[in-house]
């Protein structure tokens, strides 16, 4: 064992005790429709420790998803209307002759010609190659829901043209790129052109869904119209007489042929014993896109999936509906705890994104199929290849909302990535620590177990940054409470964590125990901040507390009320050190439908709990983020990490990908789930590492290490049932490797920290598929065992049991990569065998890169922050490099409010090492040296001289090794927020 990191004196307490016993935390469990359901069975009550060892080991057999407590399409009423619909002749027709070119959109209306209800069509081209298409009633009976808050401003549009007319056509020019948008009258369609390439085509297939408002016509107490529905309705026969005016001669329909008959569940449906009731009848919405010359796709998390989408022919289309799914299945299109409406499409020549911002219950189906089967007349003209080239048909469906649909241009990816976050914003950029070791269960059991925790880091020499409460720590899972008997000194215990340069993590969920003695409860009921029945009464489900009331994050007054709740004095016990987990907030309601809330709820402003559901979580991360800004007067970033997400959660913190099960297609899986967040903008992922339920074996748990040290959020995390798993309880060789897997990922630190920085900045993906960086290179399009971290670092975690090697591929024509332990150098592309022991993480740096790190490993991020740097520059063919650091005081807005920071550019050229500043923006005085410098690839030089900005010269220390060739600078000792050169001689 190597020397523990400095104790403080004190006994230490077995960490081994066995844990209290409990339910599952995702259990689902139906319940009858009332929405304050009778009591459940009580929980377990505590078991005997030989009981409680029988039922961890038998846990993963007795426990599995339950399938028929989520909804299949044939289930869900409006999925299954939309896919009735076959594809073929569109009943749109496009009403050309309504063109209305404003400076910044071009509005068309489109009649259904079987219904004559009149929808708006909405075109703007949007600035950086994004194209815009709304469409909504023209004269809706009452509004319909339109996201907000997801976008970070409303984006800014190019001058719209019209560049050509003929006989049931029309063609806009998007802005100067060169984009130009097609319209055809009847069937309605849109194709999107640049130049003589079709990008893209909008309602090729006919399958524009759109279910307008509308009166019940069976209601036995049928109800007068409101003056709106009334004025609605009139409008929507002037726009019927008007369609027909403009030369349809088709009879005016009948009510009864208007109003088809409407099929069993429009207006009220029943899952299993939940009724929704549907005061709004059916207004669900669909639009497919047909992408002539691609063949893969990505996106739309979460899902249990390969990073390649596959085609739901023949299945179930890909779901995106926030649930609580109690121990998830692999690769199949179920819906989990969050959702991102992102879709990218990618090919040799180009990429390509769909965002579809609707926040209600979404299914995705995805097709293959041949671009001559959607293309007619000159179309086909466009289409390289010709009709037989093949293509990826995307169809989207929501059960509410209007269609908003952003196209995403491209072409490169890292610019889809820009494009996508400059309409839903980037990854917030975290305080330093949340990269680091986050250790947590459910649940540590008091302050004298958190104690002998951290003592167990210290003694086994695990860098460790954040320890983890969960819901036993507060008194009756109260949340902004503490247990009294079990964490009576929150604060003194909070405080001798930061005595260690350590934080902690407690759990804050959103639904709030019923009870009039608790002052958070009574508080939001007098305030009236709570969800609502369709009745008007408070909504109330059962979820951990018993009966529980949910807060209606959708009210910015309620949120308000949130955020203020984090104040010190307000969180009794809490410090500046204590930061949030937000779960169960998809919402889960384990009395409710599918483990969530009715969808007849009702939210601030009237609007249904349908309409909103998708954007829950989102809101329940912005309220506790801000909550933790306001608690440092706007000063310090916060760290918050949340189940559920959608569209935007990147700009509050960190999400995971839930409940996953210790087993090695879990290991394995959580590599594509993490690139997928990764493309939807969701930089800051991880995977519970040992799996959270059932328990792993110590190579399980070792390989889940190395594998979540190059994850960007890198937490363990366990079931109640489950055995204690710290990790100097598998042995002295095992804590050895876990020890080595912890310290890598802090002597990295510098670089994740600056890869942070550039999804910051630009939107990218710090988890990357190869597809990113090598565009054209076929091989990397459907690899997700392996991938990059920015640019520089390649990574292939060992996923197999018993693996004794792994197959890597090293992508980039002319290209080299460097073994980063053995310093072998691979010339690419090519796919290399590389054997494996237990303390093996496949890892390479590309050459042509700097990659820094500190490799003074202590025992948290903030003890390294006074450490010295070593920069590792791997040459390139040409012997060249380049790379970059950023630097700031690693907590605060400064780097933003003050351009209070560092950010250097390392660019090896000519033999000669030169750091230089690549924002001169900034300024940040801190001491930290340079004190080494490894180049791979190297030659042997006579001399190594340092070059400081004084124009002075001083001959450095260095020693060579000739096979692979290495050359190590010692001790340069310059600042690294100096300009300087190291020449080689």
């Amino acid at each position: 064992m190597p020397p523990p990191f400095p104790l403080s004196p004190g006994r230490s307490r077995s960490a081994s005790a066995a844990s209290p016993p409990g339910r599952s935390r995702s259990r689902s469990r139906s319940r009858g429709p009332a929405l304050r359901p009778d009591p459940p069975p009580p929980f377990p009550r505590r078991r005997r420790p030989a009981a409680l060892l029988c039922a961890a080991l038998c846990l993963g057999a007795a426990l599995a998803v339950d399938r028929s407590n989520f909804k299949t399409c044939e289930q869900s009423g409006f999925c299954r209307r939309q896919r009735g619909l076959s594809p073929g002749q569109s009943p749109y027709r496009a009403l050309l002759e309504s063109l209305q070119l404003g400076p910044d959109a071009a509005r068309i209306q489109l009649i259904n010609e079987a219904t004559k209800v009149p929808l708006l069509l909405e075109l703007w081209g949007l600035q950086g190659n994004m194209t815009r298409i709304r469409i909504k009633e023209l004269n809706p009976l009452r509004p319909r829901f339109e996201v907000p808050d997801v976008l970070v401003a409303e984006p800014p549009v190019e001058r719209l043209a019209v560049t050509g007319r003929d006989e049931g056509s029309l063609e806009l020019s998007l802005g100067p790129a060169g984009h130009r948008l097609l319209v055809t009258e009847k069937p309605f369609r849109m194709d999107l052109l640049q130049g003589r390439e079709l990008l893209c085509s909008v309602n090729a297939r006919g399958l524009l869904f759109f279910e307008h408002l509308r009166q019940r016509r069976d209601s036995d107490t049928p109800r007068e119209p409101t003056a709106e529905e009334g004025a609605a309705a009139e409008g929507q026969e002037e726009a019927a007489g008007g369609a027909e005016e403009a030369g349809d001669q088709s009879e005016k329909p009948t009510e009864a042929t208007a109003e088809a008959a409407e099929e069993p569940g429009a207006w009220e449906e029943t899952f299993k014993t939940h009724t929704d009731t549907k005061p709004n009848g059916p207004t669900s919405v669909g639009l497919d896109f047909s992408l002539p010359g691609f063949e893969h796709v990505y996106g739309i998390p979460e899902h249990a999936e390969n990073l390649r989408l596959r085609t739901t022919e023949g299945g179930d289309p890909y779901r995106l509906y926030n649930l609580d799914v109690f121990q998830y299945e692999l690769y199949n299109p179920m819906a989990l705890y969050g959702s991102v409406p992102l879709l990218l499409a990618h090919s040799t020549r180009r990429t390509l994104g769909i965002f579809w911002l609707n926040a209600a219950e979404t299914w995705v189906d995805i097709s293959s199929n041949t671009a001559g089967k959607t293309l007619f007349g000159k179309l086909l003209d466009y289409m390289q290849g010709g009709g037989e080239t093949p293509q990826t048909d995307v169809r989207w469906m929501s059960e509410s909302g209007i269609i908003d649909v952003f196209l995403l241009l491209g072409p490169a990816p890292a610019a889809v990535m820009g494009q996508y976050a400059a309409l839903t914003g980037t990854q917030a950029l975290p305080p330093l620590f949340a990269l680091g070791y986050h250790q947590s269960r459910w649940n540590y059991n008091d302050e004298e177990d958190v104690a002998a925790v951290e003592r167990g880091f210290e003694e086994h020499a695990v860098p460790c940054d954040v320890l983890w409460l969960d819901i036993e720590h507060a008194d009756g899972k109260r949340y902004f409470t503490w247990d009294p008997s079990k964490f009576p000194r929150p604060r003194a215990m909070l405080e001798q964590l930061a005595a260690k340069k350590r934080k902690m993590v407690s759990i804050v969920d959103p639904h709030i125990k019923v009870d009039n003695g608790y002052r958070v409860y009574t508080e939001l009921r007098s305030r009236g901040f709570y969800v609502k029945t369709k009745d008007g009464s408070d909504y109330e489900g059962w979820c951990w507390p018993g009966s529980a009331a949910y807060p209606d994050f959708t009210n910015p007054e309620m949120r308000a009320w949130w955020a203020s709740m984090f104040a010190y004095d307000q969180y009794e016990g809490s410090t500046e050190t204590l930061f949030t987990w937000n779960d169960m907030n998809e919402p889960s309601v384990f009395s409710g439908p599918e483990v969530t809330m009715h969808k007849d709820a009702v939210h601030h402003g009237g609007w249904e709990h349908r309409d909103v559901h998708n954007l829950y979580g989102l809101y329940v991360q912005m309220a506790t983020a801000e909550g933790q800004i306001q608690r440092s007067g706007g000063q310090h970033r916060p760290f918050v990490l949340s189940r559920a997400f959608f569209a935007g959660s990147q700009r509050y913190g960190a999400v995971w990908t839930g409940d996953n099960t210790a087993e090695w297609e879990h290991l394995k899986i959580s590599i594509p789930m993490c690139l997928s967040f990764g493309l939807a903008g969701l930089a800051f992922c991880g995977a519970d590492v040992g799996g959270f339920f059932k328990n792993p074996d110590a190579e399980l748990l070792v390989r889940w290490y190395q594998a979540g040290a190059f994850q960007p959020f890198f937490r363990t995390h366990a079931h109640l049932d489950t055995a204690r798993r710290e990790p100097w309880l598998f042995g002295e060789d095992n804590v050895a490797l876990i020890r080595g897997a912890v310290r890598l990922r802090y002597a990295l630190l510098p670089f994740w920290y600056t890869a942070f920085y550039h999804s910051h900045r630009h939107g990218v993906p710090i988890m990357r598929p190869l597809w990113m960086e090598y565009p054209e290179d076929t091989t990397t399009f459907a690899i997700d065992d392996q991938y990059l971290i920015d640019r520089a670092l390649l990574v292939h975690p060992v996923t197999e049991q018993g693996a004794r090697g792994v197959q890597v591929y090293l992508p980039g024509k002319g290209e080299v990569w460097y073994d980063t332990v053995s310093y072998q150098k691979h010339h690419a592309p090519q796919t290399l065998y590389v054997p494996v022991t237990m303390s093996s993480v496949p890892l390479f740096q590309r050459g042509g890169t700097v990659v820094p790190r500190r490799e003074r490993v202590r025992r948290s991020t903030e003890c390294m922050q006074g450490d010295p740097f070593t920069l590792y520059v791997a040459l390139s063919p040409q012997g060249t490099a380049e790379g970059d650091l950023f630097l700031d005081d690693g907590k605060s807005f400064d780097y933003e409010t003050k351009a209070r920071f560092l950010h250097r550019q390392f660019t090896f050229a000519g033999n000669t090492l030169r750091a230089s500043s690549a924002d001169p923006r900034g300024s940040f005085d801190t001491p930290v040296w340079l004190e080494r410098v490894v180049i791979l690839g190297a030659e042997k030089p006579g001399a190594v001289i340092l070059q400081p900005a004084n124009g002075s010269e001083t001959r450095l220390d260095f020693q060579h090794e000739a096979e692979p060739p290495v050359l190590t600078v010692r001790k340069p000792g310059v600042r690294m927020g100096d300009d300087w050169a190291i020449v080689l001689r």
